[in-house]
């Protein structure tokens, strides 16, 4: 998978790829979910085939779907005499497209579905929160200038036409600066982000 990743979201000069940032990680975690498993799924037959704008449709759940489309995915490359990951980027980059567009035989998977859910997921890693396992040392959210969680904006919100420049806060920074507050005695709703600080201030209590 790692390879197909890399040709997803590639390493270049404006940073890290999905790769190099954790996604295949963010996956593994992702196909032992219930969203995974099918569990919110309805899942009885007959079965019909359904329009672009229906979503994921298929009886297979999105875990069965990416396992063996990997496996076809595989097969099918390895009938031309090959591995993917021996191809050059832009053979790669060819053969991901032929996906796309339905003109790679991976029955009985769906080419199209398969790829849009392996493409979705791998979006869904690259830009998380790293807590859930990718976007390792925030490269998705660096590459797109993404903030973070911090507790308010208020502070920012009259100040036009200025760039944020604080570093972004993961949801596990923004529960360590809850848990300071609580150290110190101050509720939650005191944090805010000050006008020049480098990160969540603490209003002064009455």
């Amino acid at each position: 998978m790692q390879p197909i990743l890399s040709r997803l979201v590639p390493a270049d000069d404006l940073g890290p790829g999905a790769r190099e940032a954790g996604v295949a990680n963010f996956i593994d975690r992702q196909l032992t979910t219930a969203w995974a498993s099918g569990d919110q799924f309805y899942a009885q037959e007959p079965f019909q085939a359904g329009t672009p704008t229906q979503g994921y449709q298929d009886h297979r759940s999105p875990a069965q779907m990416l396992r063996e489309g990997l496996a076809r995915f595989g097969e099918v490359v390895a009938q031309r005499g090959t591995k993917f990951q021996d191809l050059s980027p832009e053979e790669q980059d060819r053969l991901l497209t032929q996906l796309e567009k339905g003109e790679l035989d991976l029955s009985p998977i769906p080419g199209p579905l398969f790829f849009q859910t392996l493409l979705d997921v791998t979006m869904e890693g690259f830009f998380s929160d790293p807590i859930y396992g990718g976007n390792r040392d925030l490269a998705g959210w660096k590459l797109v200038g993404f903030p973070g969680y911090y507790s308010s904006y208020i502070a920012e919100i009259e100040r036009h036409n200025m760039p944020f420049t604080r570093p972004p806060q993961t949801l596990a920074d923004l529960a360590h600066a809850h848990a300071e507050d609580a150290r110190h005695g101050l509720p939650a709703s005191h944090q805010h982000v000050g006008p020049h600080s480098e990160g969540p201030t603490r209003e002064p209590q009455p």
